[in-house]
């Protein structure tokens, strides 16, 4: 009685993951072109640090009426003092954009998108400044994939990454395709080409802490955010050298100019994964691919995250079921959060139209904080949303 009265809201608001205090994810979910399955584990729900409350939901997905483009956007912030924010939408053309203006989704689009995006960003600082310095510290990955007939547009900043998942030619099995470039400078030829950008500066790209990072700071190259890697003038700020960083740096050592790809669907691509680097330090594309094609459909994405869960407890010569015990912020230690989306493409390889009838599937959203909303029930998933939400914001500039 109590699981029947429950499903209606699993449906709007997602499930939560068995034992795992840390783990949320959406089964599976219909969109314009086919299906779609969601999940995310945190391994450290942080808050907004000294700086009070920043203008960022941890988690925020949103299903939109569709038209003929449709999109699906992953955002995660590398490790930064304040938080950590992921964000993953479908939404579809149903507002005013670059791409009406343009008459139509193209890579130039894409990019002045990217670029309205991060000067808002830019904007949002400024305001912010006097009383959160901190805010220029915080950055994000992005990730977006856009269908717009039988072309697939992938464009990233940071190390989150989209593969695509095709039935092999000989019918038996799937073939992975990477579809995103990987910007960290864990990368060999990201750190020639950090290098090359920056020649007079031997420190520029330095090992240290396990890892290469950008003046010993940040592995990614490019992100939305991170302000005061693109603009020295926050970095040489005395108030901010107190509160975050002493290091003042004389030029920009980051970027956000993103990758693009455009690739044309074809009746044998299936699926595409797009997941935050957490899913790919654990498994490899072709594992991730193989994971997919094999099993079914209900609660994949959830499978991919179980999955790299249990790689990340075998490096430590533990369990899956021995971390899901352990307390949050100590799992960071074992693993990354880990968002994933799977998303099928039945549209494109069955051909005609989906029957998708929007009207029934515009409600689902994550929860803010995983941790308290599995505990205690607490948290408010559609709680407010203050002046920034950058995937949403980069979606409504490319006129989704």
């Amino acid at each position: 009685m109590l699981r029947s009265c429950l499903r209606p809201l699993e449906r709007c608001l997602g499930r939560i993951s068995g034992a795992d205090g840390l783990l949320w994810n959406v089964d599976l979910k219909p969109h314009t072109a086919g299906e779609f399955s969601i999940a995310v584990v945190k391994q450290f729900p942080r808050g907004p640090g000294p700086g009070g409350q920043l203008p960022f939901r941890h988690l925020r997905r949103r299903l939109r009426r569709p038209r003929r483009t449709r999109g699906v956007s992953l955002r995660q912030q590398p490790p930064a003092p304040l938080c950590r924010n992921l964000t993953f939408c479908f939404p579809s053309s149903n507002r005013a954009g670059f791409a009406s203006e343009e008459g139509g989704l193209s890579v130039e689009v894409i990019k002045k998108a990217f670029d309205a995006t991060e000067k808002d960003f830019l904007l949002l600082v400024k305001r912010s400044w006097l009383l959160r310095p901190q805010i220029a510290s915080v950055g994000s990955c992005c990730l977006v994939g856009a269908i717009t007939g039988d072309a697939l547009y992938v464009a990233n900043l940071g190390d989150s990454r989209a593969v695509l998942g095709s039935r092999g030619l000989d019918g038996k099995g799937a073939v992975a395709q990477r579809l995103s470039t990987d910007h960290n400078v864990s990368v060999e030829e990201v750190r020639k080409e950090v290098a090359e950008l920056h020649p007079d500066d031997k420190q520029i790209v330095v090992h240290t802490r396990g890892a290469w990072r950008i003046k010993g700071i940040i592995q990614v190259s490019r992100s939305i955010g991170d302000i005061y890697l693109k603009k020295p003038e926050f970095s040489r700020d005395p108030l901010f050298q107190q509160l975050v960083s002493p290091l003042p740096l004389k030029r920009p050592v980051i970027t956000a100019e993103p990758s693009i790809r455009v690739h044309t669907l074809k009746s044998l691509d299936l699926f595409l994964i797009f997941a935050s680097d957490g899913l790919w330090e654990q498994l490899s594309d072709e594992a991730a691919v193989d994971i997919v094609f094999k099993n079914p459909r209900a609660g994949i994405a959830k499978r991919l995250v179980r999955a790299a869960l249990h790689e990340a407890a075998r490096k430590k010569e533990a369990r899956y079921d021995d971390i899901k015990q352990i307390g949050k912020g100590i799992r960071r230690h074992f693993h990354d959060d880990i968002t994933v989306i799977v998303v099928y493409l039945d549209q494109h390889r069955q051909g005609g139209h989906s029957g998708f009838n929007s009207s029934n599937h515009d409600c689902t959203s994550a929860p803010v904080d995983i941790f308290s909303f599995n505990t205690n029930g607490a948290e408010d998933p559609l709680g407010p949303v203050e002046s920034m939400q950058s995937a949403d914001l980069l979606l409504q500039k490319m006129g989704f």
